[in-house]
Parts: C-alpha cells; structure tokens; sequence
C-alpha cells in the first residue's frame, strides 16, 4: 500500500483588535465565508470567551458550546455549527465568566480540543476578544498570521499600536497584517494604514506591518447583521461584499504553509508552552 499522505499544513489565522466596536467580528465571519466560498475548508473558531457572538451574526442557535468543551461535557465536533459556504463554526459561550477568566492552559486545552479535529481543513480563523487580555495576545502568538483591525479613529489606532507593541516586545509576533475597517473609501483607508504604519516605524522598528485592505462604510453592513448572515452572502454586489472578498483573495493567494509553524498542531504546541511559562 502507498504510504499515507501527509495533511496539508493548515492556516492559522487570528483576527484582532485593540478596542471594541471596529467591526473584527463582522470582518472575522465575513473573510471566514469569503475563503470558503473559493474553495478552502474553514473553520472559525470564536475565541471571545466572555462576550461571544459569531453566533449571533449568523442566526444560529448553539445547543452546546466551547464552555461544555472546557467542562468535559461535550467534544469538540459535537458543538461545531454548520455555517455559511460550509464554513465549521465553533461557537463560544456569552456573559459566562468563567469563560472569561480562563487560564492559558485552558486556552492550550481549547486549541488541543481544535487540533483534535480530523476533518479536511485549510484555514482556522480564530476571532479573538477585543483588547489586549493575556487570552488575546497568546492567541495571536500562537497563529501563524495576525490581522488587526482598525478604524478611523484616535482610540482605535491608540489601541492598536498598544496590542502590536505588545505582540511585537512580549510574544515574538512582529508581522502584523492591518485591516482599516468602516472608513469612506480606499483612500482613506491606505492613510489610516500610513499614519499607524508612520507611528509603528518610529517607535517600534522590531515590528513589521503589512496593509491588507480596506473595507468601506456601507449600509449593507447594518442590514446583513439585521437579516443575521455574512454581507458577502447577504449582499454580494455591496462596496463592502467587494472589498472583503478582495482581502479573502489575498489571503487566498498566500504561499501554503510548508513547516510546521503552520500546522494546527503547531498552534497547539505554542499555546501549551505559553501556559506553561505562566504556570
């Protein structure tokens, strides 16, 4: 018999920000459908522990969550949701506060239980929470792309040279991919980009950032949360529909993962050595 392949090294990809209210989940489910629909198997993986709505964007109603992962209750393929172009959803659990002050190494037990996972898979999208929580900056060390997003604004660009410092100076995650999110147009969103980028080159040389894309403010954004599904779905033909799924084909076209960095397993292995430097 032919010896048996070897899997294809999957993505791991973990979709930041460094405050609240930018628009990263909306971003994380629609990238998550947008990869889906050309042609990878994904996954997205709600890493908001205590304020957990991937489910909610989409309309779907989880009988089980990570919270019965974490609790012994429940496998991870029991509680994984179909979502829209096939993409695995693993839903996380809302106003739970256990969830919220879980330890790294329940975050290694959660990324084991994924790594478990024997289904094809190319791409894991991990929605991190919003902030720089110990859980959001080891899920971001962990992966092996990191996109932040941010939007116009003086808090959000604060915020998000804070999380990349941190990134860069504690965790050994330099490369950080931005996403300007709900700004008027292309324009707008490169000089949002360049003025982080002005700021990050200044005093944080040891980081590296990469602009990815911008994704418009649009009305359609609203109604596809309103109608509870992706606005790449909801409503293809949208200014935002078009420039998330420009970013996806971006993403699309990187270099497959050849080492083992990019392997779930992998990711396993970081978030395990993270709880145990903070045992």
């Amino acid at each position: 018999m032919p010896p048996e392949a070897a899997p294809r090294p999957v993505r791991v990809l973990a979709v930041a920000s460094g405050k609240g209210g930018v628009g990263k989940t909306n971003v994380s489910v629609n990238l998550a459908t947008a990869l889906a629909a050309l042609g990878e198997q994904v996954m997205l993986l709600d890493a908001d522990f205590g304020l957990a709505n991937v489910d909610v964007l989409l309309g779907l109603t989880p009988k089980q969550t990570l919270a019965d992962v974490v609790a012994g209750h429940a496998r991870l393929d029991e509680v994984i949701l179909p979502g829209p172009k096939g993409v695995r959803i693993v839903p996380s659990a809302s106003g739970k506060r256990h969830m919220a002050e879980m330890t790294p190494a329940q975050h290694a037990g959660i990324v084991q239980a994924v790594s478990a996972f024997d289904g094809p898979l190319d791409t894991l999208v991990v929605d991190t929470a919003a902030g720089i929580n110990d859980a959001v900056l080891t899920f971001c060390q962990a992966a092996q792309e990191v996109l932040v997003v941010v939007c116009d604004e003086p808090a959000s660009i604060t915020d998000a040279y804070a999380l990349i410092k941190l990134l860069a100076r504690e965790r050994g995650q330099p490369r950080v991919h931005v996403v300007a999110n709900m700004v008027r147009g292309p324009v707008e969103g490169r000089a949002l980009y360049d003025k982080l980028a002005r700021v990050v080159e200044r005093f944080l040389p040891e980081a590296s950032l990469a602009y990815l894309g911008a994704v418009p403010q649009d009305e359609h954004l609203r109604r596809a949360v309103q109608k509870r599904k992706a606005v790449v779905e909801a409503f293809p033909a949208a200014p935002a529909a078009a420039a998330l799924r420009e970013i996806a084909t971006r993403i699309h076209r990187w270099a497959r993962p050849s080492a083992p960095r990019g392997h779930v397993e992998f990711f396993a292995e970081r978030m395990l050595e993270a709880g145990g430097a903070r045992a």
